[in-house]
């Protein structure tokens, strides 16, 4: 782990997203962990909730439902940062742990594609009127 306890430099792009979406102050505790890959990124993000799975999976799917690059997978199903390698694609996985009225995300990427190159190919196709997933591919190639 590093930059723990607020201090990394995206946690407060983080909070104004959340807040831009919810229309209230939030609160973000960020802790990015390192391991031994060479790329890849899981994501585990948590959020105190009293809705049902039912409800937020719903939300999630309208949210994503046209977005051809975001895949939610089938309840149970849990992402894996070796099914995404090489692609534009992210899979998200949600669940409630409803003893602790918790709600959990859990997203994977390949922070190589789906950063910032895959988001200036993917910005270049919409500002040229080209199709959103030219030349990005969807489908992992795990080396």
């Amino acid at each position: 782990a590093y930059n723990i306890a607020g201090a990394h430099r995206h946690t407060p792009e983080i909070a104004q997203g959340l807040r831009a979406v919810t229309n209230r102050d939030v609160s973000v505790s960020f802790t990015p962990v390192l391991i031994p890959t060479s790329r890849g990124i899981l994501a585990t993000c948590t959020a105190r909730t009293r809705s049902p799975l039912s409800q937020l999976r719903a939300a999630y799917e309208k949210a994503y439902d046209a977005e051809p690059f975001v895949h939610l997978l089938p309840e149970g199903q849990l992402p894996r940062t070796g099914s995404v390698i090489g692609s534009n694609a992210a899979h998200i996985a949600v669940a409630v742990d409803e003893a602790a009225e918790t709600f959990v995300a859990i997203a994977a990427i390949d922070n190589l594609v789906k950063g910032t190159g895959g988001a200036a190919v993917q910005a270049m196709n919409l500002a040229l009127g080209w199709p959103e997933a030219q030349g990005l591919s969807v489908v992992g190639v795990a080396p």
